[in-house]
């Protein structure tokens, strides 16, 4: 590796010392992590790779509406009710 010196102003400085602490990294690991998503090639993009293998795109008002289609595709359905046995109290012995 070879040392890069940059400079910020205090405001990103802030911001970037914020974001590394809240993900428990160093900055220069987040300097690191940015560089490198900014300079992928775009056929090694994880989500551009994605790009196309849906055919079905879906309703027209998917993205205005994506937590109602969320909900009505994922959520699960209630569980059913525990059946419990009532029992009798129990005898004392004398």
């Amino acid at each position: 590796m070879k040392p890069l010196q940059v400079y910020f102003p205090e405001a990103e400085l802030a911001r970037l010392e914020d974001w590394a602490r809240k993900r428990r990294v160093t900055k220069s690991q987040a300097v690191r992590a940015a560089v490198r998503a900014l300079v992928r090639p775009p056929e090694q993009d994880p989500v551009l790779a994605l790009s196309g293998i849906v055919d079905d795109p879906g309703p027209a008002d998917v993205s205005e509406r994506f937590d109602h289609y969320l909900m009505e595709t994922y959520v699960a359905e209630t569980a059913g009710r525990y059946r419990t046995r009532r029992r009798s109290a129990k005898r004392l012995r004398r």
